[in-house]
């Protein structure tokens, strides 16, 4: 579970944003600022739920509303797009204040398009993320389409958008129409993944194509197959938010995650466990090109970020147990369509004589397929001939010596 806090700063005019920063447990690897939609909210299902998502990748994320939207202060009849482009660098000037950085920008529909014209004053931000946005700002004048006239003529309408109704004045449609997004793409220079849905009914796949086409690489595409605009199915927004934490991984995490270790490697056959520097026990262990997190629960003052160094003792027994079944059962031609080991320990109440309580491993194998009763009567015997069972079985030695400071 991510950890919001509420936190409030002031927006281009001064007036008070109201926002949630969402946190990942243990110290965050990146920190990402998302803006919403025209007539959302930084509460709207998209920017909620993949804000969270992403804090289980480790992003922590800056969700805010902008300028008279929800909790925000101000008059949304004095806004334009120009106002929420400078909410945005307001928005990250203050991440970076607070917080050290603003790693990546990530925008949902028309704020995906600020986010491309703030991100020039934004020197520092090193990726940037549309989902749903529209290569040009005045494609949101086609959801005022009916009262276009009487803005014109009148200076002002109110409009129904969802749920809400919102005054819109004859500046903020001259203020889209200069706008000019995808000559801000073209002059961005920075990694960007954009982000949309084929079946997309408010703003067409075609501005996906428009604002691909206008960017310089590094660029990428994702469909967001059978999403609507809102991203309203839960599953649509985990999806998007686990593809963009892959994606941006390379971009802002690449620095803060590398080890010296990593760059020069840790040869396979030998494993590397050291702290991370999180919470009290977060360790990372580490082979080859393979790494993986080491904690304790919650309730050992962990902060519960990966197995056990005991849980990761009975994985070693039930991977290397089921590996070694597979290995035979497709040496011999036998035919197991899956084969799965569950894994266990406990301790005995009494000490033995070296005043050790012993320990017993609870080993369950299951093997689905069409063997005989004969083949099934094989598998516990070469379950037991597994090397960690072996290892386990047999008495072993631990040869521990200090590391000088001084060696390299």
């Amino acid at each position: 579970m991510s950890q919001t806090e509420r936190v409030q700063f002031p927006g281009y005019d001064g007036d008070q944003l109201d926002a949630r920063l969402e946190l990942p447990k243990g110290k965050p690897l990146a920190f990402a600022l998302f803006a919403h939609c025209f007539s959302c909210s930084k509460d709207s299902l998209a920017a909620s739920r993949i804000s969270r998502r992403l804090t289980s990748h480790g992003i922590a994320v800056l969700r805010f509303d902008f300028t008279g939207i929800g909790g925000s202060d101000g008059d949304f009849a004095n806004t334009n797009f120009s106002s929420n482009v400078q909410d945005v660098i307001a928005a990250a000037q203050w991440l970076r204040k607070t917080r050290g950085s603003c790693d990546l920008l990530v925008g949902h529909s028309l704020g995906g398009a600020a986010i491309l014209v703030a991100a020039l004053d934004l020197p520092d931000v090193r990726a940037l993320v549309t989902i749903g946005s529209p290569s040009d700002a005045d494609h949101v004048l086609g959801q005022i389409a009916p009262a276009l006239e009487t803005i014109e003529t009148d200076g002002k309408a109110d409009v129904e958008l969802g749920p809400q109704a919102f005054t819109i004045k004859r500046q903020f449609v001259e203020d889209v129409r200069s706008a000019r997004v995808r000559d801000a793409v073209s002059r961005l220079h920075r990694p960007l993944l954009v982000m949309h849905s084929p079946v997309d009914e408010i703003v067409g796949i075609d501005n996906a194509t428009e604002l691909f086409v206008a960017a310089r690489h590094p660029k990428s595409f994702v469909s967001l197959d059978h999403a609507d605009h809102l991203l309203s199915r839960k599953e649509d927004a985990q999806h998007a938010a686990d593809t963009l934490a892959a994606w941006a991984a390379r971009y802002v995490e690449a620095d803060l995650v590398m080890t010296d270790d990593e760059e020069s490697g840790i040869p396979r056959g030998t494993v590397r466990v050291a702290e991370t520097g999180e919470g009290g026990y977060a360790n990372k262990a580490e082979t080859g090109d393979h790494h993986w997190p080491v904690d304790e629960p919650l309730s050992y003052g962990g902060l519960d970020t990966g197995p056990t160094p005991t849980e990761l003792l009975d994985a070693a027994l039930a991977a290397c147990t089921t590996i070694t079944l597979r290995m035979y059962l497709n040496r011999k031609g036998w035919k197991a369509d899956h084969i799965s080991t569950i894994v266990s320990h406990s301790r005995a109440d009494d000490k033995n004589n070296d005043g050790w309580n012993p320990i017993t491993f609870h080993r369950e194998v299951e093997v689905i397929g069409e063997l005989t009763e004969d083949q099934r009567g094989r598998i516990i015997e070469i379950a037991n001939k597994c090397p960690v069972h072996k290892m386990l079985h047999h008495p072993a030695e631990i040869e521990t010596k200090l590391k000088d400071s001084a060696e390299d």
